[in-house]
């Protein structure tokens, strides 16, 4: 299993990214995957979830109305649309999914700073 992240940077307050993670090594329509971060000095947190077909989401409050979590089964890639990005998003964003065992991908950074 392995899931690549891609699509950080530094974006300024009110930006926008979006994320991408890219899965191989399982079949990956069949699991749900989900987004997390870790801002400096804290706990790495849930930020969104996807279930295998999509159709259902859940979002940390924080973000709510702001991310949008998204999968393309036919590309293998699941997919975080971030609005509005405040500073307080800033950290390193990983995917995640448990395939028999947990698994993570190397993260990507996003900064939000004027």
């Amino acid at each position: 299993v392995q899931l690549v992240e891609s699509g950080g940077g530094l974006v300024q307050p009110g930006g926008s990214l979006r994320l991408s993670c890219a899965a191989s090594g399982f079949t990956f329509s069949r699991y749900a995957m989900s987004w997390y971060r870790q801002a400096p000095g804290k706990e790495r947190e849930l930020v969104a979830g996807i279930t295998s077909a999509g159709g259902s989401t859940n979002y940390a409050d924080s973000v709510k109305g702001r991310f949008t979590i998204s999968r393309d089964n036919a590309k293998n890639t699941v997919y975080l649309q971030m609005n509005s990005l405040k500073p307080e998003d800033t950290g390193v964003y990983y995917c995640r999914t448990v395939v028999e065992y947990d698994y993570w991908g190397q993260g990507t950074q996003v900064t939000v700073s004027s």
